[in-house]
């Protein structure tokens, strides 16, 4: 039994075909060999591993169209050798790259050899007379080319006798198959819709491209016999066909790049030369003490019997290019932070030695692995980088990755459903009943949810619906670039992998990453960080304001400012710091020292989190330290006895049972992956070990049990010492520059108005002012001014960026406006609209012009017409030399804004208040005390409050019982906090709860879960 001809589901949504299906029904069939067809060159490399696994002989074809006299013919083309794989690869990437539907005949010359090609009785082949294009193609490929016969669901087709002739007049070997596009007959319908998501079109649509027959499946053994009765031979030809077709993928090979250097020159003595160069640098001293000289020594001599010395030169080359183009480039990343060769090379910034990291937790001459160096650049400009990179290597060599994307849950029941045409308040239903949580499956959604099965049994198409989603769920359905993947070939990549038009004119793998691991390409990370971008624009805007430059990669580790504000946990806007848990964290273990930073970082995640009480109790001299044996206190006595990192893992190992740091990285790795044979193997060889040092095998035994259980805490060290970094180097731009902080902190959150609300309300306390926005003097983003914060023009909702650069532009060229028509005439009638100077009015933008905002507002439309009149486009004007002077209209008079409705206004616009918060008001006027919600976080469980907020938002439930109950977000000039009313105060309370409404709430204190809120007991307005 063979199938020629099966379209698999990696082909976007133009098959249902899965391998995990496939397989065991071509094993059923007693399959001998199997074709992938698809329309690109998706999915090929985990077919082929299947196969292997199956032991069923994998054949490659690719479907496509050939040109001929400017018509477009299908073919299906399959790899009969080595070389015809690789011309296969030439001519999908040639085809993907170029946007082409149709291989044209140089093509076809240049890359026949090793291919066969088959064609198929299909319409177009037998429309009219296509003697020419038999001709044409017969002259190409000779008898590598055959005629190939479909009989779905055993129909003979129409035009089958006239094909067999076309084929006869030229001796072409006819062939059997069946293109397969689903498995089960019963498939087609899922399929069909599949196709109509593809098109992004509805069943019921006339435009709708649909299947000739819905009998694309995969026929058993007996079935495909019994279709082609008449004609055994034509089966034996398939099965002759895909049997003489032997090609090999080659995998587990390293395809390693090559940085250009003269032949004659030595790489060893090259990439040496510059390691002593940089690290004197580093080290600020003319000569390499013994201790850094032979970890030098070391870490070279394993790089060089890898084979890594190109890859650490290429690195070390777009670094230094970042570098020179004012790129902020991050210290580091993963376990590549443990090199010295990579500090001397300035790939990273942290010094291994000083920070006690381990070379072999990155490469391990023990197990041959590729290095893994991924790099953070400042998000705003990585892709200058990843030019430079296919600049200087060929654009042919380089390539970014592609991700796929695939049909969720909540995905695949929304778009199963417009196919079919459900109404909008359908599709809204499924959006609410089907959860977004990652993990989430219909099955498990129809579990969780009884509202979810009353919903779909109350129509008999929505049945068919689900039944039909369920068959399309986790297909492949877009493809996408992955966000930092680059892969770097040392010869045109088309060699190894078929690739595709990319973005910005880099091309795009048609395999993801695990692929192209898997041949051996190698990857390198480029990723976007925006904290590095944030801390670019501090020192931009610190070296405007103070002409002061800071080098981040020298400042002084211990400034008291910067541990002060972590030790009270003022970490907003510190990357990793942010989280409430973490400021927790950071208030019990108060940092002194950057180790404690490094520490708690590694932490604070599910597991060890519950050593941090342990590590702060140990660090203040609140508890003895323990060791379960003496050995262990030189190697955890900086994480006061508590096994943080995988590092000391690898040292404890080393230090007591004679370990190799690099037998000791395989034990780390084999013990976290928790398996009982490996475990008791690794004991044996861990106790032999210790036993030979001398120790006792309790003692050894009682470690080893430490290791095991520590195994699954332990975190990369180097990875968490790199990172630390830049959470230092934002709190101590934080605590030393507050307002450069905070204005770069804005800019980077303009759009989100919670983190612009939380940051501002920061900047109050801090006794920091804010300016209001200003048509004089605001620029798009927020900006300092003598010491204070100016909001930009584009914090203020609905104004289009092309108003705000024609307003900043007008200002540069001609100064200060005079009034709201000055505004008017020197902008144009294209940019003075009242949609877009409405909400500046409301922001309080033009306040400068000393004049009620009612005002404004009245006399807008006049300003308007004024526009249209004197500049309706940006053309030079009539009236532009005589400065309009003398028409100008006056501005219409309007009783004031109350100060409440103003409040209101600002609120709309900007997402927060600026003048003063509606509370504060409240609060001055009521005369009391009360809890401020922020300070609500520093209470104990259970304690009483009286807070006084506006409600922000009610969600109303009911609990198991059928009672009703409510979760209310309550807000005042410190923040919001949470408000729960159990069903007893919600029945009292129910009718004064409504979104605006001021409330004094008083309650309990309750915290869980890392989170703070307040049980109610009693409610006044």
């Amino acid at each position: 039994m063979v199938y020629p001809y099966i379209s698999t589901s990696a082909d976007l949504l133009k098959s249902t075909v899965r391998l995990d299906e496939l397989f065991p029904f071509l094993k059923e069939q007693g399959t001998a060999a199997v074709a992938i067809v698809n329309s690109k060159l998706y999915g090929v490399l985990p077919f082929w591993e299947a196969c292997y696994k199956a032991g069923i002989h994998a054949v490659l074809g690719f479907s496509t169209f050939v040109e001929h006299d400017g018509q477009p013919y299908p073919v299906v083309l399959y790899a009969q050798t080595n070389q015809g794989y690789g011309n296969l690869l030439k001519i999908s990437s040639a085809l993907a790259t170029r946007n082409r539907k149709a291989i044209p005949e140089q093509w076809l010359k240049a890359y026949d050899e090793g291919l066969l090609c088959v064609i198929p009785n299909t319409a177009e082949w037998t429309l009219t007379d296509r003697k020419e294009v038999f001709e044409y193609i017969f002259q190409i490929f000779g008898d590598r080319c055959y005629g190939s016969v479909q009989r779905p669901g055993g129909n003979v087709s129409g035009n089958e006798a006239e094909f067999i002739e076309a084929c006869n007049r030229f001796s072409l070997p006819v062939m059997a198959t069946q293109e397969v596009k689903y498995i089960k007959k019963e498939g087609a319908f899922a399929y069909e819709v599949a196709s109509a998501i593809g098109q992004g079109l509805k069943l019921s649509d006339e435009q709708r491209l649909q299947p000739e027959h819905t009998d694309a499946y995969a026929p058993t053994a007996g079935e495909l016999k019994q279709w082609f009765e008449n004609r055994p031979e034509w089966l034996e030809t398939a099965e002759q066909m895909l049997l003489s077709c032997k090609v090999t993928i080659q995998t587990n090979r390293q395809l390693l790049p090559v940085f250009p250097l003269d032949n004659e020159v030595d790489r060893a003595e090259y990439i040496k030369k510059l390691c002593m160069a940089g690290l004197k640098g580093r080290l600020d001293s003319d000569s390499i003490s013994q201790e850094y000289q032979s970890r030098l020594d070391y870490e070279l001599g394993v790089i060089k019997s890898m084979g890594y010395i190109d890859y650490f030169l290429i690195v070390s080359d777009f670094m230094k290019f970042a570098r020179n183009a004012g790129i902020m480039t991050g210290p580091g990343r993963g376990s590549s932070a443990s090199s010295l060769v990579a500090y001397s090379l300035h790939i990273t910034d942290v010094d291994p030695l000083e920070h006690g990291l381990l070379f072999e937790r990155f490469l391990n001459p023990e197990r041959v692995t590729l290095p893994d160096i991924d790099i953070d650049f400042a998000d705003h400009r990585r892709h200058e980088v990843v030019e430079y990179v296919a600049n200087k290597y060929g654009q042919a060599r380089t390539a970014q990755i592609i991700t796929f994307g695939t049909l969720s849950a909540k995905a695949v029941a929304r778009d199963t459903a417009r196919v079919f045409g459900f109404e909008t308040e359908e599709l809204e239903a499924i959006s609410k009943l089907i959860s977004s949580r990652p993990g989430t499956t219909l099955r498990s959604a129809l579990k969780e949810n009884a509202k979810l099965n009353d919903w779909i049994i109350a129509r008999e198409e929505r049945k068919t619906w689900f039944k039909t989603a369920l068959q399309l769920e986790g297909l492949p359905r877009h493809a996408s670039t992955h966000a930092a993947g680059v892969i770097l070939s040392p010869t045109s990549l088309v060699d190894y992998v078929p690739i595709e038009e990319g973005n910005e004119g880099i091309y795009l793998t048609q395999w993801p990453m695990g692929d192209l691991e898997a041949i051996g390409l190698l990857k390198m990370d480029f990723l976007g960080l925006r904290n590095l971008t944030i801390l670019e624009q501090i020192r931009k805007l610190l070296s405007k304001g103070t002409g002061k430059s800071i080098d981040y990669r020298k400042l002084p580790l211990d400034d008291a400012k910067t541990y002060e504000i972590l030790a009270a946990g003022d970490t907003s806007g510190v990357f990793q710091l942010e989280s409430e848990g973490m400021r927790n964290a950071l208030r019990q273990i108060k940092p002194t020292a950057f180790g404690d930073i490094v520490a708690v970082n590694a932490l604070f995640r599910p597991g060890p989190m519950e050593f941090i009480p342990l590590y702060a109790r140990r660090k203040h001299k609140q508890e003895a330290v323990a060791y379960v044996h003496p050995i262990l206190e030189p190697i955890l006595k900086e994480t006061h006895g508590v096994i943080v990192y995988q590092e000391q893992i690898m040292q404890i190992a080393a230090r007591m049972a004679g370990f190799s740091l690099g037998e000791a990285d395989i034990l780390r790795r084999a013990v976290s992956k928790k398996k009982r044979e490996i475990l008791d193997e690794e004991r044996v060889h861990f106790v032999q070990g210790a036993q030979k040092k001398g120790f006792k095998e309790s003692e050894a035994t009682e470690v080893y049990d430490l290791i095991v259980r520590f195994a699954d805490y332990g975190f990369p060290k180097s990875h968490a010492v790199a990172y630390s970094m830049i959470s230092y180097q934002l709190a101590y731009m934080k605590a030393n520059y507050p307002i450069y902080f905070y204005t770069a902190m804005l800019g980077n959150f303009s759009g989100n108005a919670e983190k612009t609300k939380q940051l501002l309300q920061e900047i109050k306390e801090k006794d920091i002012p804010i300016l209001v926005p200003s048509i004089q003097k605001s620029f798009s983003s927020f900006s300092i001014e003598e010491g204070k914060i100016r909001i930009g023009l584009n914090s203020v909702k609905g104004v289009p960026g092309t108003v705000i650069k024609a307003i900043i532009a007008a200002r540069n060229e001609g100064g200060p406006f005079t009034s709201l028509f000055n505004i008017a005439e020197r902008i144009s009638a294209i940019h003075f609209t009242r949609k877009a100077f409405e909400p500046l009015i409301k922001a309080g933008a033009l306040d400068d012009f000393e004049l009620d905002r009612a005002t404004l507002l009245a006399s807008l439309d006049s300003a308007v017409k004024h526009a249209e009149l004197v500049k309706p486009d940006e053309e030079p004007g009539l009236f532009d030399d005589m400065g309009a002077s003398f028409m100008k209209p006056k501005y219409t008079k309007a009783s004031p804004i109350p100060e409440n409705l103003k409040l209101d206004l600002e609120m709309e616009v900007l997402g927060f208040y600026l003048s003063t918060h509606p509370i504060e008001r409240e609060k001055e006027q009521r005369r009391k005390d009360f809890d401020e919600l922020k300070s609500l976080k520093l209470k104990r469980d259970k304690e009483k409050v009286n807070v006084l907020g506006m409600i922000e938002e009610i969600k109303r439930i009911r609990t198991k019982k059928g009672d009703a109950m409510a979760f209310i977000t309550l807000q005042d000039d410190t923040g919001p906090a949470s408000v729960t009313l159990f069903p007893e105060e919600y029945t009292k309370y129910n009718a004064i709860l409504k979104e605006q409404a001021i409330i004094e709430v008083q309650g309990t204190i309750e915290n869980r879960m890392n989170r703070t809120s307040i049980i109610c007991k009693n409610i006044s307005t």
